[in-house]
């Protein structure tokens, strides 16, 4: 079995989030995918079959646990799609919903946008508030008063802290296992701090403890959570926003979101993708 190897959300030719991809015939038990993900050792790898109806049945693992919906491995799925089959929008199968991927090619790159599971918010309550605080070295003076903790989802769950200062967003430290520990009770997939540039720019870091890695350089599932957060809240009617994410590893990578339709509807992320070495 092939695995590929794509940088999604890539800034041109550099920076992204690696993804595993493998697209083949039948997908492999549980155990076996489970396996690989962790042999390869990316934040996700994806694994898309086609089925009959040529809807492809997709899943994603981390390096320690399966995921409900990846964003950066469904852009590099729809990179390598693109690659193999051509231009063209995919019906992908998961594991409780369906949704689309679109995928381009333009020379050595690659383009590709996903219309996202629902989006849906909810408050947090003081005592999960204070033992994130408490992991991640931050105090309620550190968070953006305009724009509270939430926990945020769009196939998969997050919380999302605004900070108020892009200082206080490179700062984030924290320990894995602690980190893990709490994330795993919480059900959540990852932590997202953001500091909000301008109207339409925000900078972002995603802890991803609960996949057994300390950072994520880009998680389009936490972008189209956050997006829905904006829109539904009426923080933002619609357009466009765009994400920085993965700065502080050294992993620039750019996501952008179209917020468009009813509360609660589907999120467009879109970004670049390119084949690794």
């Amino acid at each position: 079995m092939t695995i590929l190897r794509v940088a999604a959300f890539s800034d041109a030719e550099t920076g992204g989030n690696p993804a595993g991809v493998m697209i083949i015939e039948e997908l492999p038990s549980e155990a076996q995918m489970q396996k690989i993900a962790a042999e390869v050792g990316y934040s996700e790898t994806v694994f898309a079959a086609r089925q009959t109806d040529g809807k492809w049945m997709t899943r994603y693992f981390s390096p320690e646990s399966e995921v409900p919906f990846c964003g950066h491995a469904t852009i590099a799925l729809g990179a390598a799609l693109a690659d193999q089959f051509g231009p063209n929008v995919w019906t992908l199968s998961l594991r409780h919903t369906e949704i689309t991927i679109e995928g381009s090619q333009n020379g050595k790159v690659y383009s590709a946008s996903l219309q996202s599971p629902p989006t849906s918010h909810s408050k947090i309550v003081a005592e999960t508030l204070g033992a994130i605080l408490e992991l991640l070295g931050y105090n309620a003076n550190d968070l953006d008063k305009d724009m509270p903790p939430m926990l945020i989802s769009a196939g998969a769950n997050h919380i999302v802290l605004n900070l108020n200062s892009l200082e206080k967003l490179a700062a984030m430290h924290y320990d894995l296992d602690a980190g893990r520990t709490l994330m795993n009770a919480m059900s959540l997939t990852t932590i997202m701090l953001v500091w909000q540039e301008s109207e339409r720019l925000f900078h972002v870091r995603n802890a991803f403890a609960s996949g057994g890695v300390l950072e994520d350089p880009a998680t389009g599932a936490a972008a189209a959570a956050f997006a829905g957060y904006l829109r539904d809240s009426g923080k933002l009617s619609g357009g466009e926003i765009n994400i920085i994410q993965g700065e502080d590893m050294g992993a620039r990578s750019l996501i952008k979101a179209t917020v468009s339709g009813e509360k609660g509807s589907s999120i467009q992320i879109s970004g670049t993708a390119r084949y690794m070495a």
